[in-house]
């Protein structure tokens, strides 16, 4: 049991193999999110909102680097002169500690913003093409081009990086932009609305909040790009709708992380298993495991499972000294009573053990780290994204297992492996896909500066961080300036088409092909079952439909 300074705690069983406290304090140690409403903005604004931007894009207003830094030094000013407000936000909608907000919200979103202000000249200087020779006269350059008014619809769980991000992204490129917050964490939401317009420029950046009718309506209207973040289902949701405008979208989803613990521990390296524990768990525990990248289950040999269980309750242990429901407990809320009723219903259903955790505090909206040894891999909670607490420790026979497992599995924003062997680690690197690859850490890579956070697959399309979210609202836009010198160079492609033309051109054809040849297939006359086999200089043979 917990030590908590709370009433006697009711019990329910979940499991005969577990039992599953759950606790109803008298009086709330955090604030509740549910009394806060959003504050949603009418419909009939959204159509008028975006033919605004548009005509301030087409003016050129957003255009000037100069003016995209300014705007982006205002969006660092409006975090840091009102960091606690948002801290406070945070807390009352996800009951995120403050190191956790420094840490992956403000902090991160602040840097982000001035990264861009430094760097956004750089980016926006158009770009000399190497190309061959003869093109050289033609001065080839590649310029970057705003796409225009663009839509950013943000996420519950990080909810100000996760908007900012894209916004800064959108400013630095020169676009115009409609940021809709997640109705799911209203004070956050309330608060944007409140702060954007007051340091921002509103000809150009507008935010909307709402929740299902109101992120309908915006879809209905044509934007240049749209960026989303958030759930699988969702984001058809918003494909579809773009498809209709031909809109390109980013979009930044989720997936089921994988983590691999390789069974061949370092002779010279006692703590390996309990070092990989600790930072899969501290991956796992940023906000209660409610993030996209969160290792959502771990591969292990089954002849060490016991030793990595252990490992996680030490860890768990060094993390909570009071247990991770305690008021004092550096530990996040589950988003809402919903969320937190989906995971215990997932604890009920499993077949597999739960080893560690599994207690509840209903009033706080709190989930323990809980860890559950699997016996089936087709268990309930390897059948969606858990996005929460959760932790299923799947036990494989080896390496070679394991990366099957996850080629098995819908593609991941992210992989983790725990190996100091370069060969394993080359393995995972070409066997397997997911939207980033990291060793020997977890939740790290995203605040690496200049490294591209992405997806693929089912985890989605596209990329955020820095200039990749620049790019991701700029277009590429070639060009050439053909002087008049090039005449007699270019006179030959005109009609009527002389044969000395044409057999210049020809020359493409008849260039040598500095690679070896594979023979090409030649048909034997052979026939198998009434089929016609066809069989190669090198020996292959191809069965042909009858």
């Amino acid at each position: 049991m917990l030590a908590l300074n709370i009433p006697s705690p009711s019990y329910k069983m979940i499991k005969k193999k577990c039992v599953h406290q759950t606790f109803r304090p008298s009086t709330p140690a955090m604030p509740s999110a549910h009394i806060h409403q959003i504050q949603s903005t009418p419909i009939a604004y959204y159509a008028g909102y975006r033919q605004a931007l548009r005509d301030s894009f087409r003016k050129g207003i957003p255009r000037p680097v100069e003016y995209r830094q300014r705007q982006l030094a205002q969006l660092a000013y409006m975090l840091q002169d009102n960091h606690a407000r948002f801290t406070d936000a945070l807390y009352q909608d996800l009951g995120k500690p403050a190191l956790e907000v420094y840490l992956a919200e403000i902090g991160a979103a602040l840097n982000g913003a001035l990264k861009a202000a430094r760097e956004v000249a750089d980016w926006a200087t158009p770009q000399d093409v190497q190309t061959d020779d003869m093109w050289k006269p033609f001065g080839p350059k590649i310029y970057k081009a705003a796409k225009g008014v663009v839509l950013i619809i943000g996420p519950s769980n990080y909810p100000c990086i996760l908007t900012l991000q894209p916004l800064t992204g959108a400013i630095a490129s020169g676009c115009c932009a409609v940021v809709k917050p997640s109705e799911l964490t209203p004070t956050y939401a309330n608060l944007l609305a409140e702060l954007l317009p007051q340091y921002l420029d509103s000809s150009c950046y507008r935010i909307v909040n709402g929740s299902i009718p109101e992120t309908t309506a915006l879809l209905e209207l044509k934007w240049d790009h749209i960026f989303y973040t958030g759930s699988a289902v969702v984001a058809k949701v918003i494909a579809t709708a773009a498809a209709k405008h031909l809109t390109p979208c980013s979009l930044e989803l989720g997936g089921k992380c994988a983590a691999v613990i390789d069974p061949n521990v370092p002779a010279d390296d006692e703590d390996y298993v309990l070092r990989a524990a600790k930072r899969i768990l501290w991956g796992k525990t940023q906000h209660a495991g409610q993030v996209c990248v969160s290792a959502d289950y771990v591969l292990v040999k089954e002849s060490m499972v016991d030793e990595v269980v252990e490992a996680f309750r030490t860890v768990s242990k060094q993390f909570y000294p009071d247990g991770a429901l305690a008021k004092d407990a550096s530990y996040s809320s589950i988003l809402n009573r919903a969320h937190l009723a989906r995971h215990e219903k997932l604890l009920a259903d499993t077949k597999g053990k739960i080893v560690i955790g599994g207690q509840v505090d209903e009033t706080r909206l709190k989930l323990e780290p809980t860890v559950v040894v699997l016996e089936d891999r087709q268990d309930v909670l390897m059948q969606t994204e858990i996005f929460g607490p959760i932790l299923p420790i799947v036990p494989v026979q080896d390496i070679d297992d394991a990366i099957e497992f996850i080629n098995d599995m819908p593609e991941a924003l992210a992989l983790y492996v725990f190996s100091a062997d370069q060969a394993v680690k080359s393995r995972f690197i070409n066997e397997t896909l997911s939207g980033s690859i990291v060793f020997n850490d977890t939740y790290q890579q995203l605040g690496v500066t200049n490294l591209p956070f992405g997806c693929v697959g089912a985890s989605g399309y596209g990329y955020q961080g820095g200039k990749f979210t620049y790019d991701g609202f700029t277009h590429l836009r070639s060009s050439i300036d053909v002087p008049k010198e090039a005449e007699p160079h270019i006179s030959i492609r005109y009609p009527p088409y002389s044969e000395q033309a044409t057999n210049i051109f020809f020359g493409a054809v008849k260039q040598p092909i500095p690679f070896e040849r594979i023979p090409p297939i030649t048909t034997n006359g052979v026939e198998t079952n009434g089929k016609k086999v066809e069989t190669s200089g090198n020996g292959r043979a191809t069965v042909l439909a009858a």
